[in-house]
């Protein structure tokens, strides 16, 4: 695939789009010790939670060799790291100065910082469902923006609150591990306030490149008839507009506001604070249908039966490793999509993560996933969407929350034994698809 690239070379972006790849504290960081607990080290602690027992006391040890993947980025030719702070580590003793540490390597290497103010790991003393949260969010967030904010410009508030709610509130598949179906929806709402009193206090501090990084992909009904299009439509609105209506049109769409807690009028008016860009997360489309009665086994999780959709395979396309399925074209239909449904209220856009899981270092069927998607954004450029950047998911293979060590997603191999990094191919055809951009 690499070869490819002198035959059939990636179209050329725009001057200034922006090219990175991702991670998070949690999964790379390791120190455990040196910091508080987060609801993961708990959850993690507890058997049966891990599909392979493990936890990320260690990971990939980036907290002691960041100037090594630091080497790695700046080998790799990306204009800027999207990486998420840990809170847990904020709170603890010298936390923070590990950050200033981190954003100094970055910027004398010539990689701009992008951190993600929270991305899953809350400080274990504290709890989404309850309101006073978001509040003490909000000054988390200004207490960091006032350490590093001479030197980062660009800031995500959330990663993926859609997930962080279903996975860890509903399903109980993840940390917190709370079971609560429907009634985790208070933790939607008051991420998303904290997200709006975070974007206040980023502005207060004087930043004024903030985004949100949510997960999104299309809907595909699994069939026409009414059941499966009513089904497919209720997660359509779960996925994709629970999340998205309220940061960018500061409404709740078709009744949901109804169903949360507090003074929801008064909350959309924070949660609505104007961003300047609009984070997507996209790993492919979901094919639903109506419920089949029975609790389905799909992508690692158990959809149990008693939700009012089921989720479906999408034949004919590859999967990866972890069973995904590979639709390129889906990240341009969502795109599109999004334009058309939020027309000039939409902002600019980031493809804030797309990655796949598979083993291997020689990994031709990571480039070619890669290839395909970076080509899915260039059409939605033709189409007229206002693309700004694409970051890779991930630099480095990592602690991949319930499946623990067993997903691969790096472009960058660890051996999690003796920590050793080695660049996979698709390293190799990253850093030379960014050199051809230039």
């Amino acid at each position: 695939m690499i070869r490819r690239m002198a035959t059939n070379p990636v179209p050329q972006f725009p001057d200034g789009f922006l090219w990175g790849v991702s991670t998070s504290a949690h999964q790379i960081e390791g120190a455990a010790d040196e910091r508080e607990p987060s609801v993961w080290d708990a959850f993690t602690a507890e058997p049966g939670h891990v599909k392979d027992g493990s936890t990320a006391s260690v990971a990939c040890d980036h907290y002691h060799r960041y100037p090594e993947d630091v080497a790695l980025l700046a080998g790799l030719g990306v204009d800027a790291y999207r990486f998420s702070i840990s809170w847990p580590r904020v709170n603890s003793p010298g936390g923070l100065d590990f950050y200033d540490r981190l954003v100094d390597e970055l910027c004398a290497a010539g990689v701009r910082p992008v951190p993600t103010l929270f991305h899953w790991d809350l400080p274990a003393t504290l709890d989404w469902l309850d309101r006073d949260t978001a509040a003490r969010f909000a000054e988390y967030v200004s207490g960091v923006a006032r350490r590093l904010g001479d030197r980062v410009q660009k800031w995500i508030t959330l990663n993926e609150p859609a997930e962080h709610t279903m996975f860890g509130h509903a399903l109980g598949v993840h940390a917190p591990g709370k079971r609560l179906m429907f009634d985790a929806l208070p933790a939607a709402h008051h991420q998303l306030l904290g997200h709006g009193l975070a974007v206040r206090a980023l502005r207060a501090a004087g930043a004024t490149d903030i985004g949100i990084a949510n997960s999104h992909g299309p809907t595909w009904p699994a069939s026409r008839e009414p059941a499966d299009v009513e089904a497919a439509g209720f997660y359509d609105l779960l996925l994709n507009r629970l999340f998205a209506d309220p940061v960018l049109l500061g409404e709740y769409p078709d009744g949901l506001g109804e169903l949360m807690p507090g003074d929801v009028a008064a909350d959309l008016l924070v949660i609505g604070e104007p961003v300047d860009w609009y984070g997507v997360n996209y790993y492919a489309p979901t094919r639903v249908g109506a419920p089949q009665g029975e609790d389905i086994e799909f992508g690692g999780l158990t959809i149990p039966a008693e939700l009012p959709f089921s989720v479906r395979q999408i034949e004919g396309v590859p999967v990866t490793d972890f069973g995904w399925p590979v639709v390129p074209e889906g990240l341009t239909e969502l795109l599109t999509a999004f334009r058309d449904r939020y027309g000039d209220r939409l902002p600019p856009v980031v493809i804030t993560e797309n990655g796949c899981s598979y083993e291997g270092v020689d990994d031709q069927n990571r480039i070619a996933y890669l290839d395909g998607h970076v080509r899915a954004v260039h059409d939605a450029l033709d189409a007229g969407v206002d693309v700004r950047g694409y970051f890779v998911w991930s630099l480095l293979d990592n602690f991949e929350w319930a499946e623990g060590y067993a997903r691969r997603f790096g472009l960058v191999h660890v051996d999690f034994a003796s920590l050793k990094r080695t660049p996979k191919a698709s390293y190799d055809w990253y850093r030379e698809l960014l050199r051809a951009q230039r």
